[in-house]
């Protein structure tokens, strides 16, 4: 099996990249809600605005590694 646009990999990975892609949207969607919902109280619970930070880096320390394919 060939790699190339449009191989038969490709298309069976395509629904799994499609669906990966929509929940990191979808995570970050729900993390910058949070962070708007936290607004004003990090200095009441810090650890909740490192938590986020962190999963945003990871979220986009993925993207990197898979070379922007989500």
């Amino acid at each position: 099996m060939t790699d190339e646009p449009g191989s038969e990999r490709e298309r069976d990975h395509a629904p799994d990249t499609i669906q990966a892609a929509e929940h990191v949207a979808g995570a970050h969607h729900l993390l910058k809600s949070v962070r708007e919902r936290l607004a004003g109280l990090e200095n009441q619970h810090p650890e909740l605005d490192e938590a986020i930070t962190k999963l945003e880096m990871a979220l986009s320390i993925l993207t990197v590694k898979t070379g922007g394919m989500l």
